[in-house]
C-alpha cells in the first residue's frame, strides 16, 4: 500500500536535518544570512519579533493540552515559600539540637506552614481521586504554577493518586525549579506572566488560593476582575485559610466606600478544610449527581473560564 507523505512535515524536516549536517561538519552560518528564521535564536529574542514569541508561548502549552485531551483543570494557587512536613520537621530538629531562639522561632513558622502545605496535598488527592476513570468531559486535573510549596503540595497530593498533574512554570531571576510531582511531559515554562496567567484560566473551573505573597495576590486580583467585569464565566474561587485571608483582604471596606458592589463580595468563599475546599466545587457543578448532570453543569462552564475577548 501506498504511504501518504506529508510534505509540509517531510519539508520542514529536511530543512532540520540540513541544519544539523552543517553543524556537524562545523560550517558557521551567519545569523543574518544562511541560518533559516526558525533556527536563529538571536533573531527570534529580537524586539521586533516579540510578537512571533508571544504566539508560540501560547501554542505551545495548547497545542500540547490539546493532544492529550484535557479540558478542565482545578488551579492551585499559592506561596512558594511553604515547607513539606518533611522540611519542617527537619528544620525543628536542627533548631533544638542548636538551641538557638531564633531558629527555634523560625522552625514553629515553617511548622504552620507546613499545616498548608498538608491541606493543599489532601486537596489535591481530592480531586484526583473523584477524577480516577472518569472520561474528558467530566475529568478534572490539578493545574498549579509547578514550582514549591503549594504548587509542589498539590502535584503531590494529585500525583500520589495516580493522576497526571500540570505544571505552569515561570522563567524568574532566581531560577524556579519545577517541582518533582509534576507530569513531565505536561511540564511548561513560560517567559511572560501574562500568556501563564491566561492558561491558567482558559481551562480552569475552579480556582483554591492558599496563603501566599505578592505572586499569589496578583493571581487572585485578576481572576476576581475577569469574573467581576464578565470578561470570564464565573467559577468557584476558594480562599483557604480565612485567618489568613481575612486578615490580608477586607474586601467589606471596598463595597463600604462604593469601590465594589456589595455582591462582589459573593465572588469569593473563605473554607478552612481541604474537604470543604473540594464541596464548594462539587457543589457549583453538581458533581455529587449522576453524569449527565455533571457534564451539564461542565458544559455550561465551557472548556474554561476563560472568553475568548478576554485579552483582547
Amino acid at each position: 500500500m501506498e504511504q501518504t507523505v506529508n510534505l509540509s512535515q517531510e519539508r520542514l524536516a529536511r530543512a532540520w536535518n540540513d541544519l544539523q549536517t552543517l553543524t556537524d561538519q562545523g560550517t558557521l552560518l551567519h545569523p543574518d544570512s544562511n541560518r533559516l528564521a526558525f533556527a536563529d535564536p538571536e533573531f527570534l529574542l529580537r524586539h521586533e519579533t516579540r510578537s512571533i514569541r508571544l504566539q508560540i508561548e501560547m501554542l505551545k502549552t495548547e497545542l500540547e493540552l490539546d493532544k492529550r485531551e484535557i479540558d478542565h483543570t482545578i488551579v492551585v494557587y499559592g506561596s512558594a515559600r511553604l515547607p513539606s512536613p518533611e522540611m519542617a520537621t527537619q528544620a525543628r530538629q536542627e533548631a533544638e539540637r542548636s538551641g538557638d531562639p531564633a531558629l527555634l522561632q523560625r522552625a514553629e513558622h515553617m511548622a504552620r506552614g507546613a499545616e498548608h502545605y498538608q491541606a493543599a496535598r489532601a486537596f489535591g488527592r481530592l480531586v484526583a481521586e473523584y477524577s480516577i476513570g472518569k472520561p474528558r468531559d467530566t475529568h478534572l486535573y490539578i493545574c498549579t504554577g509547578g514550582g514549591p510549596g503549594i504548587m509542589e503540595a498539590a502535584n503531590r497530593g494529585a500525583s500520589e493518586a495516580g493522576e497526571p498533574t500540570i505544571g505552569l512554570n515561570i522563567t524568574l531571576p532566581h531560577e524556579q525549579f519545577s517541582n518533582p510531582y509534576v507530569t513531565p511531559a505536561l511540564n511548561f515554562k513560560f517567559h511572560y506572566f501574562a500568556l501563564r496567567k491566561m492558561h491558567f484560566m482558559m481551562r480552569a473551573l475552579g480556582l483554591v488560593v492558599f496563603p501566599g505573597g505578592f505572586g499569589t495576590l496578583d493571581e487572585l486580583f485578576e481572576v476576581m476582575t475577569l469574573v467581576q467585569t464578565r470578561k470570564t464565566k464565573s467559577v468557584p474561587i476558594v480562599l483557604y485559610g480565612s485567618h489568613y485571608w481575612k486578615r490580608v483582604l477586607n474586601l467589606e471596606v471596598l463595597a463600604e466606600e462604593g469601590m465594589i458592589s456589595p455582591e462582589d463580595l459573593n465572588l469569593i468563599t473563605h473554607v478552612d478544610t481541604p474537604e470543604d475546599a473540594w464541596r464548594c466545587i462539587r457543589e457549583f457543578y453538581q458533581l455529587n449527581c449522576n453524569d449527565a448532570s455533571t457534564r451539564s453543569a461542565m458544559h455550561d462552564a465551557g472548556c474554561g473560564a476563560l472568553d475568548d475577548n478576554a485579552m483582547a
